[in-house]
């Protein structure tokens, strides 16, 4: 039997976050979910160090990733992401209000999974959390870790 990986959310909004988990939780997801503000503490609990440095080994199963965050945003966390070995392969998944092309085409660029924008209707953000949730953590079959 598997064992069941956590969901990183790396989100700067306590109310966003607060839906997003949630959200997760009604969809009955039974990943465990892992919640950073920003990106140095997204890049901290990846790599285990810092705070997160006593945490189990493993990759979460998907990283849900806002843009707009103090310290570093998810632009360059993503791009940090992609760039280490043993990170690469993880499944990213970018929420965020932004409709910038320029953030587009950077997540796309970096290699992200999906960008979904947060709808202003809290329902319609709701159910497309729940959504990614079932996706990600329960139909996607994950890269076997080496």
């Amino acid at each position: 039997m598997r064992e069941i990986r956590s969901i990183l959310l790396v989100e700067d909004s306590l109310a966003d976050a607060e839906m997003t988990i949630d959200a997760l939780r009604e969809a009955r997801i039974a990943n465990p979910i892992v919640h950073v503000e920003d990106g140095v503490d997204a890049l901290d609990f990846l790599h285990a160090r810092n705070a997160f440095a006593g945490r189990r080994d493993g990759n979460p199963v998907v990283v849900l990733l806002d843009i707009k965050m103090p310290r570093m945003d998810g632009i360059e966390v993503l791009r940090a992401i992609r760039a280490d070995e043993s990170t690469r392969s993880i499944p990213v998944v970018i929420l965020s209000s932004s409709r910038e092309e320029r953030d587009l085409a950077a997540s796309w660029d970096l290699g992200v999974n999906a960008y979904v924008v947060k709808p202003v209707d809290a329902r319609q953000f709701f159910d497309a959390v729940q959504t990614l949730g079932q996706f990600w953590a329960v139909m996607n079959e994950a890269r076997p870790e080496a």
